[in-house]
């Protein structure tokens, strides 16, 4: 049965030892069901404003070890071992293929799934994201973002533990090398227009590497996911709504 209420259906997965808090909107509904990989420190409260809001499909996040509902990690992970837990925990819930929804550190790891597991993402939304970590710690500064001291958002949950392994999982990362290869997988970049975090060239760079991808500056800094989450919901349906052959023809 669908779930049609803002409240989420939660349920804790338990992994080679680790337990992840699960969060699904809409369980049950028909069509390509999207997965949402949070930024670094945030959990599942902090996505449900934008999460809720996006109609007609199952939607399904997680918190990362030592985030939110989910305990710390007993040893540090790495990105593509996060990226096969994910996807693992979808095919418990039957979900061949996704579509895959990353913000920040998020994005990072959305490109990760897409890079690890290409046949099983249908389409991409990147948002406040790079391809390219260059140093530990990136996200912090969102502490500082303006729209959330505006907002009055609390950010991150997470505990020093799982802060640090976050950080190392990312350390070193890059998808830059590998970005060509998406081509196939439609690709929305959103990225803010006074994003002093992660600078819009960042996603511009994202789409210089994808033959094919949509990049977008949208209202709003670092957090415009959630401190613009009506808007942003909007954009990110119409993207996984629009058919394949408007893409194509727009390409």
């Amino acid at each position: 049965m669908s779930r049609i209420s803002g409240r989420p259906a939660l349920s804790m997965q338990h992994l080679y030892g680790q337990g992840l808090r699960v969060a699904r909107w809409r369980e049950g509904a028909p069509g390509t069901p999207l997965l949402f990989l949070n930024g670094i420190g945030a959990d599942i409260g902090a996505a449900a404003p934008l999460l809720a809001q996006i109609d007609g499909r199952e939607v399904w996040t997680l918190d990362m070890p030592g985030v939110g509902g989910s305990p710390d990690a007993i040893l540090p992970y790495a990105a593509p071992t996060m990226a096969a837990m994910v996807m693992e925990i979808a095919e418990r819930f039957g979900q061949a293929t996704l579509d895959v929804a990353g913000f920040s550190w998020g994005g990072a790891m959305a490109q990760q799934v897409a890079v690890q597991f290409p046949s099983r993402v249908r389409r991409l939304v990147l948002m406040a994201t790079t391809p390219t970590v260059t140093a530990p710690g990136i996200g912090w500064a969102a502490l500082l973002d303006d729209d959330m001291l505006a907002s009055g958002l609390k950010l991150p949950t997470a505990t020093p533990l799982g802060l640090a392994y976050q950080t190392m999982a990312m350390a070193g990362w890059t998808s830059a090398a590998m970005l060509p290869n998406l081509k196939h997988i439609p690709t929305l970049i959103l990225m803010g227009e006074r994003d002093g975090v992660v600078p819009a060239c960042h996603g511009q760079a994202i789409a210089d590497l994808i033959d094919g991808a949509l990049f977008e500056t949208v209202p709003g800094s670092h957090l415009f996911p959630f401190t613009h989450a009506a808007k942003v919901a909007a954009r990110i349906s119409a993207f996984l709504d629009r058919p394949a052959a408007e893409r194509q023809a727009a390409a």
